[in-house]
């Protein structure tokens, strides 16, 4: 195959419903779709935009050298034939809907006298097969239901007439405790058992209201016909049917037969909750994860689950609850996004079960692979922070100063989401007199970053600003002077309600409270306010003692200033032995100070 004529493809490919198929150089299929449009959405691949397709979109378009396609009746008969195709052939490029379990089902065995249990295999006998249960623990407690309201056998003797008749089985110890009727010694009719069965099967549908109705009207004939024993007996079962249904309704039971179905997703990950309700009870649930190749959107992941979740739990339901309005016309269904009542308690259900699974899965891969955590909250920062690229370097300022003494910044430094420590960094404020905390910040942020200019180092994608609007002005003009305004974002963090400000917008960004967004940025924010308040209770506490020095005889300015000099810290002064302070003190002034020491008996107005 030579060079690809995308143009004259097009001209082949009708403007109806259909299934297309990408090749590459080699006749192998790399990708499948389906479309309402064929010919609109093939040729939105070839659009002269490519900067709206993600990097495996692009390189899937650049190997394309033949396109095939099939037209089908209807946009839900493309959908249907996409997925089949996708299985059989399971191109590179498509998304893998992960299921690599083997589902259990609740079977009903084709033979006389059925027995029931479960299992993973599905053989096509005759037999039938109720479920897949997505959760073991609900089949288990269908199963414990059935078992405490019927007495089925368990064994697997061939119970033919002829070998009944013959007397060739004999009662075993499950008829002795009362679990089975005995049907191999024809204690029990074959007509009895089968309306077990037959109601068993009513449960396993999600018909538990018809088989209590009938429950209730065994007991009322036995009783008016003086039949107690059996009266008793029914009534155990129905108190066990009623305790299983309460459990096991979730919304009025007037809802008779409806699909439930909602989708939470991440730039990597998608994960897709079902749930099948019929009368108000629902019978089976699954939540599946599908991995993003070509940035799927959220309506074409929901759909494509929903008609596997309908074709594997053989849904008939002609309703289905979603949480937006997907794009799939198909006029035996109707999709409903319920405000209120049950089917808003029911779409919350499903959403509340898939945010849940979605939450476990990435803990378990981030845990396994830290960088994939680190890589999703620089993600989500950019999206929510509509930053040009990943905040991968983050730098956030704080100011400090006592009633205008001693005014210090301080800026700390993020790397991957993570304190770099080493990149921390104090100013001593030298051009700003008294408290004017806007100028202090434009002090700082003008020297930090004129330093990184100078050494030719990197910039911070991120700059956040501990303050209102006047402070992140003031970052503003020193980033301007600078020549650097347009080259990082600055933002500004109030402290009272968390809002976050930009330069020129009057209004702010508020967050969710409990989005990891704000999370990192309160911890940069909280980790320079520790950092700039520590250095500042050091300069002052040094300042404090300076002063008192000063204030004794025969120390002045210069010699106090040597003395903290020397010994780095008050603790030091005060512990330090005349040996050690000779090394500074000529002998007037160390007696001068020891005597001083004396008289105080301990430092605590020299303590910070």
């Amino acid at each position: 195959m030579g060079v690809f004529d995308h143009k004259k493809a097009l001209e082949a490919i009708p403007h109806k419903p259909g299934v297309y198929q990408y090749w590459d150089v080699d006749g192998k299929l790399m990708y499948i779709g389906k479309a309402k449009d064929l010919r609109n959405r093939v040729a939105s691949y070839f659009n002269t935009d490519k900067q709206q397709f993600n990097g495996k979109t692009r390189v899937l378009v650049s190997r394309i050298r033949k396109i095939t396609f099939t037209i089908v009746d209807t946009e839900i008969d493309a959908w249907l034939l996409e997925n089949s195709l996708i299985k059989k052939h399971q191109p590179k490029f498509n998304i893998n809907l992960k299921d690599d379990k083997t589902y259990p089902w609740i079977i009903v065995k084709n033979e006389r006298f059925p027995r029931l249990f479960w299992t993973r295999k599905v053989i096509k006998d005759g037999s039938t097969y109720f479920g897949p249960y997505g959760s073991i623990g609900m089949m288990h407690t269908i199963l414990d239901l059935i078992k405490e309201s019927y007495q089925l056998r368990t064994c697997s003797l061939p119970l033919s007439k002829d070998n009944i008749e013959s007397g060739k089985f004999k009662v075993c110890l499950e008829y002795q405790i009362g679990n089975c009727k005995g049907p191999c010694q024809a204690y029990q009719t074959e007509a009895d058992y089968n309306n077990s069965i037959e109601e068993i099967k009513q449960i396993l549908s999600g018909k538990i209201g018809n088989v209590i109705r009938e429950v209730k009207q065994v007991i009322k004939s036995a009783s008016e016909e003086m039949n107690f024993e059996l009266a008793h007996t029914f009534a155990r079962r129905l108190q066990v049917l009623e305790k299983y249904q309460s459990k096991s309704t979730v919304v009025n039971s007037a809802i008779t037969n409806l699909d439930v179905v909602s989708i939470a997703s991440d730039e990597r990950y998608a994960f897709v909750n079902y749930l099948k309700v019929i009368n108000g009870s629902i019978i089976q649930t699954q939540t599946i994860e599908i991995k993003k190749l070509l940035d799927e959107s959220d309506d074409e992941l929901l759909t494509t689950a929903l008609l596997e979740f309908r074709t594997k739990f053989k849904s008939t339901s002609k309703e289905i609850i979603v949480p937006f309005e997907p794009e799939l016309h198909d006029e035996s269904l109707r999709f409903t996004i319920p405000k209120l009542g049950e089917k808003k308690k029911l779409l919350e259900l499903s959403q509340k079960n898939v945010l849940f699974f979605k939450k476990e899965k990435l803990n378990q891969y981030e845990k396994l692979n830290p960088d994939l955590r680190t890589d999703r909250i620089l993600t989500t920062m950019q999206k929510d922070l509509r930053l040009s690229q990943l905040p991968r370097h983050i730098e956030c300022f704080d100011n400090s100063n006592f009633q205008g003494k001693y005014p210090v910044s301080a800026v700390v430094v993020f790397k991957d989401a993570k304190p770099s420590k080493k990149d921390y960094r104090h100013f001593n404020v030298k051009t700003v007199e008294g408290p004017n905390d806007f100028a202090t910040m434009e002090e700082a942020v003008f020297r930090r970053y004129r330093r990184l200019l100078e050494e030719d180092l990197p910039l911070p994608q991120l700059i956040i600003i501990d303050g209102g609007k006047g402070q992140l002005s003031s970052a503003v003009k020193s980033l301007k002077l600078l020549g650097i305004d347009n080259k990082v974002t600055v933002i500004g963090i109030a402290k009272r309600l968390e809002e976050l400000f930009y330069p020129g917008d009057s209004y702010p960004l508020y967050l969710d409270k409990k989005s990891e967004t704000l999370k990192i940025i309160q911890q940069l924010r909280d980790e320079a306010h520790r950092f700039g308040i520590t250095f500042h209770r050091l300069k002052r506490s040094k300042g404090t003692l300076q002063t008192e020095l000063e204030q004794i005889d025969g120390i002045g300015k210069t010699t106090a200033a040597k003395l903290l000099t020397h010994f780095k810290s008050v603790k030091k002064i005060r512990e330090a032995g005349e040996a050690d302070l000779a090394e500074v003190l000529n002998k007037k002034q160390l007696s001068t100070l020891l005597d001083y020491f004396s008289e105080k008996q301990q430092l605590s107005p020299l303590k910070p």
